[in-house]
């Protein structure tokens, strides 16, 4: 964990000064999104990956966030900038939902991910994650698809109308979004 104060906010990373140290760290959209404005205090969860030619970090808005990355990258194929992509598309309780639910198409949602990748990650995390899905209350996401999935849309429009979408909007500013993607 970095504690100090937030010196930058980019669009894919972020520098905390902690003990006159600029701590640099890749973080996620909901992360940068939740994070203060520069020159307040700010607390990131941070992970380091320490490979022979580079260091890096990499920041998290929550432990839970963090644990999620941790998982993610013991799968075959998902490295940790992929990683912070799902996680910057998908809120850790949408993942474990989608996950457990066995759900590809709501993987599928994130840039990147194709059925193979999604049934991948289905059958890698469904035991490491645990629980079950119907203990994880519905997340805006899941509710945006579902009533996009209600209106008549297939399941390829229900994705393209989705890509993009900010995971922090509302369920209702999501929705109007994707439907005014597929001009509806």
């Amino acid at each position: 964990m970095v504690e100090g104060t937030l010196a930058e906010k980019l669009t894919d990373r972020v520098v905390v000064s902690a003990g006159g140290v600029g701590y640099e760290a890749l973080v996620t959209a909901s992360t940068l999104a939740s994070l203060p404005a520069v020159g307040s205090a700010a607390r990131i969860y941070t992970r380091a990956q320490i490979r022979d030619d580079s260091m890096v970090l990499y920041g998290f808005s929550s432990p839970d966030e963090r644990d999620l990355f941790d998982v993610l990258i013991k799968v075959n194929g998902v490295g940790p900038k992929f990683a912070l992509g799902i996680l910057s598309t998908m809120r850790p309780d949408d993942l474990r939902r989608a996950i457990l639910a066995g759900d590809v198409d709501a993987l599928t949602m994130v840039p990147g991910i194709g059925k193979k990748v999604a049934a991948r990650l289905v059958l890698d995390l469904k035991d490491r994650i645990g629980g079950e899905a119907s203990d994880i209350p519905a997340g805006p996401m899941a509710e945006v698809r579902e009533a996009l999935l209600a209106l008549g849309l297939s399941p390829q429009e229900t994705r393209d109308a989705m890509s993009g979408l900010d995971p922090e909007a509302g369920v209702e500013e999501m929705l109007r979004q994707a439907l005014k993607a597929v001009g509806r």
